[in-house]
Protein backbone atom coordinates (compact mmCIF):
# COMPACT_ATOMS: atom_id res chain seq x y z
CA UNK A 1 0.00 0.00 0.00
CA UNK A 2 1.45 3.91 -0.74
CA UNK A 3 2.45 5.45 2.04
CA UNK A 4 3.92 8.76 3.48
CA UNK A 5 6.55 10.07 1.52
CA UNK A 6 6.12 7.56 -1.44
CA UNK A 7 5.72 9.50 -4.92
CA UNK A 8 2.47 9.37 -6.78
CA UNK A 9 2.23 6.33 -9.21
CA UNK A 10 2.52 7.34 -12.70
CA UNK A 11 -0.59 5.73 -14.73
CA UNK A 12 -2.90 7.17 -17.75
CA UNK A 13 -5.92 8.66 -16.33
CA UNK A 14 -8.92 11.03 -17.47
CA UNK A 15 -9.12 14.27 -15.41
CA UNK A 16 -12.88 15.30 -15.44
CA UNK A 17 -13.31 18.95 -14.65
CA UNK A 18 -15.62 21.52 -14.85
CA UNK A 19 -14.02 22.80 -17.89
CA UNK A 20 -13.74 19.24 -19.52
CA UNK A 21 -12.30 16.06 -19.30
CA UNK A 22 -8.28 15.53 -20.28
CA UNK A 23 -6.47 12.80 -21.00
CA UNK A 24 -3.01 13.03 -18.95
CA UNK A 25 -1.17 11.06 -15.92
CA UNK A 26 -1.80 10.47 -12.27
CA UNK A 27 1.79 11.96 -11.44
CA UNK A 28 0.71 15.19 -13.88
CA UNK A 29 -2.89 15.57 -12.02
CA UNK A 30 -1.93 15.11 -8.19
CA UNK A 31 1.78 16.78 -9.12
CA UNK A 32 1.62 20.17 -7.83
CA UNK A 33 0.09 22.23 -4.51
CA UNK A 34 -1.02 20.35 -1.44
CA UNK A 35 -4.15 17.92 -2.90
CA UNK A 36 -6.86 16.08 -1.12
CA UNK A 37 -7.44 12.73 -2.61
CA UNK A 38 -10.38 10.46 -1.85
CA UNK A 39 -11.21 7.27 -3.62
CA UNK A 40 -14.41 5.91 -3.28
CA UNK A 41 -15.72 2.21 -4.86
CA UNK A 42 -18.08 3.57 -7.49
CA UNK A 43 -19.95 6.90 -8.39
CA UNK A 44 -23.66 6.77 -7.65
CA UNK A 45 -23.21 4.02 -5.22
CA UNK A 46 -25.08 4.37 -1.52
CA UNK A 47 -22.35 5.36 0.56
CA UNK A 48 -20.13 7.35 -1.81
CA UNK A 49 -22.96 9.58 -2.99
CA UNK A 50 -24.78 10.07 0.30
CA UNK A 51 -21.72 10.28 2.38
CA UNK A 52 -18.76 10.94 1.30
CA UNK A 53 -18.36 12.76 -2.01
CA UNK A 54 -21.10 15.01 0.06
CA UNK A 55 -18.84 15.99 2.88
CA UNK A 56 -15.92 17.33 0.95
CA UNK A 57 -18.38 19.44 -1.28
CA UNK A 58 -19.80 21.01 1.68
CA UNK A 59 -16.18 21.59 3.40
CA UNK A 60 -14.72 22.45 0.43
CA UNK A 61 -13.98 26.12 1.38
CA UNK A 62 -12.83 24.77 4.81
CA UNK A 63 -10.43 22.63 3.37
CA UNK A 64 -9.17 25.41 1.00
CA UNK A 65 -8.52 27.58 4.15
CA UNK A 66 -6.61 24.86 5.24
CA UNK A 67 -4.22 24.93 2.65
CA UNK A 68 -5.75 22.97 0.02
CA UNK A 69 -4.85 23.58 -3.77
CA UNK A 70 -7.59 21.07 -5.17
CA UNK A 71 -9.91 18.20 -4.42
CA UNK A 72 -9.80 15.31 -6.24
CA UNK A 73 -12.20 12.58 -5.98
CA UNK A 74 -10.87 8.68 -7.81
CA UNK A 75 -12.83 6.23 -8.44
CA UNK A 76 -12.74 2.70 -10.72
CA UNK A 77 -15.08 4.42 -13.09
CA UNK A 78 -15.45 5.70 -16.68
CA UNK A 79 -15.03 9.37 -17.66
CA UNK A 80 -18.53 9.54 -18.53
CA UNK A 81 -19.80 8.34 -15.64
CA UNK A 82 -17.33 10.68 -13.37
CA UNK A 83 -18.81 13.55 -15.66
CA UNK A 84 -22.21 12.88 -15.09
CA UNK A 85 -21.94 12.23 -11.13
CA UNK A 86 -19.86 15.16 -10.49
CA UNK A 87 -22.58 17.19 -12.58
CA UNK A 88 -25.18 15.21 -10.51
CA UNK A 89 -23.96 16.28 -7.48
CA UNK A 90 -23.13 20.06 -8.15
CA UNK A 91 -19.71 18.96 -7.80
CA UNK A 92 -17.81 19.73 -10.44
CA UNK A 93 -17.14 23.95 -9.40
CA UNK A 94 -15.59 22.53 -6.15
CA UNK A 95 -13.63 19.06 -6.95
CA UNK A 96 -11.97 17.90 -10.00
CA UNK A 97 -12.67 13.74 -10.87
CA UNK A 98 -9.88 11.01 -11.65
CA UNK A 99 -11.63 8.61 -13.83
CA UNK A 100 -9.28 5.40 -13.27
CA UNK A 101 -11.36 3.31 -15.64
CA UNK A 102 -9.08 -0.02 -15.43
CA UNK A 103 -8.68 0.25 -11.68
CA UNK A 104 -4.40 1.17 -12.79
CA UNK A 105 -3.96 3.43 -10.41
CA UNK A 106 -5.98 1.71 -7.38
CA UNK A 107 -3.49 -1.47 -7.98
CA UNK A 108 -0.13 0.80 -8.24
CA UNK A 109 -1.39 2.42 -4.64
CA UNK A 110 -1.81 -1.17 -3.55
CA UNK A 111 -5.13 0.31 -2.48
CA UNK A 112 -7.58 -1.87 -4.79
CA UNK A 113 -10.56 -3.76 -3.40
CA UNK A 114 -12.22 -6.88 -4.72
CA UNK A 115 -15.32 -6.61 -4.99
CA UNK A 116 -15.99 -9.19 -7.84
CA UNK A 117 -18.95 -10.87 -4.78
CA UNK A 118 -20.63 -8.33 -5.32
CA UNK A 119 -20.52 -8.02 -9.24
CA UNK A 120 -18.46 -4.81 -9.08
CA UNK A 121 -14.61 -6.21 -9.69
CA UNK A 122 -11.97 -4.81 -8.79
CA UNK A 123 -12.58 -0.79 -7.76
CA UNK A 124 -10.75 1.58 -5.29
CA UNK A 125 -10.88 0.93 -1.42
CA UNK A 126 -12.18 3.63 0.53
CA UNK A 127 -9.71 6.14 1.33
CA UNK A 128 -7.88 9.27 1.71
CA UNK A 129 -4.81 10.94 0.94
CA UNK A 130 -3.11 14.27 1.69
CA UNK A 131 -0.48 14.93 -1.39
CA UNK A 132 2.10 17.80 -1.42
CA UNK A 133 3.65 18.31 -4.57
CA UNK A 134 3.22 14.87 -5.87
CA UNK A 135 4.39 12.96 -2.56
CA UNK A 136 2.00 11.25 -0.43
CA UNK A 137 2.15 12.96 2.93
CA UNK A 138 -0.45 11.00 5.38
CA UNK A 139 -2.66 8.07 3.96
CA UNK A 140 -5.90 7.35 5.75
CA UNK A 141 -7.95 3.59 4.37
CA UNK A 142 -11.24 2.86 5.55
CA UNK A 143 -10.87 -0.63 7.50
CA UNK A 144 -14.86 -1.17 7.86
CA UNK A 145 -18.05 -0.29 5.80
CA UNK A 146 -18.71 3.46 5.93
CA UNK A 147 -16.59 6.62 6.11
CA UNK A 148 -14.85 7.69 8.93
CA UNK A 149 -11.06 7.93 8.61
CA UNK A 150 -11.85 9.42 4.92
CA UNK A 151 -14.04 11.95 5.51
CA UNK A 152 -13.89 15.43 4.67
CA UNK A 153 -14.10 16.33 8.75
CA UNK A 154 -11.16 13.96 9.27
CA UNK A 155 -8.86 15.25 6.50
CA UNK A 156 -9.62 18.61 7.84
CA UNK A 157 -8.23 17.28 11.15
CA UNK A 158 -5.70 15.71 10.35
CA UNK A 159 -4.67 19.36 8.25
CA UNK A 160 -5.00 20.78 11.42
CA UNK A 161 -3.02 18.89 13.72
CA UNK A 162 -0.34 18.81 10.93
CA UNK A 163 -0.61 22.95 10.89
Amino acid sequence: MIERGNPVPSVGIKLVTAAGVEDTMSDAALGQGTIVLFSVPGAFTPTCHVNHLPGFVANAAKLRAAGVDRIVCAATNDHHVMKAWGEAAGALDEIDFLADGNGALAEAMGIAKDLSGAGMGKRFARAAMIIRDGVVDAVFVEDAPGVTASGAPAILMALEAAA
